[in-house]
């Protein structure tokens, strides 16, 4: 008897198969390709100045407990919200 997660895979691997069959080699998919690409685009900025605005909202926070550690007299505090290394994906 085969496995449920081996059955569930092949039918998403078949469905997106046919998906990308019917983006791939058809002219209604060709066209519809044509209007989503603009709108991914967009999607793919707006990602990355989301990115942008949590790493200066990182930053702040940084600078924020800095100062505080520093008005309480903690010198050697670590930051609260040590700055994220992750390569960009776009």
């Amino acid at each position: 008897m085969a496995d449920s997660r081996t059955v569930a895979a092949s039918l998403v691997g078949a469905v997106l198969g046919g998906v990308m069959g019917y983006l791939l080699f058809t002219e209604q998919g060709r066209a519809l390709r044509r209007r989503m690409e603009p709108a991914l685009d967009d999607f793919a900025r707006e990602l990355t100045n989301l990115r942008a605005t949590l790493g200066k909202a990182v930053g702040v926070a940084n600078e924020g407990w800095k100062l505080l550690n520093e008005a309480l007299g903690e010198q050697d505090a670590q930051l609260r919200y040590p700055s994220p290394h992750q390569a960009s994906p776009f």
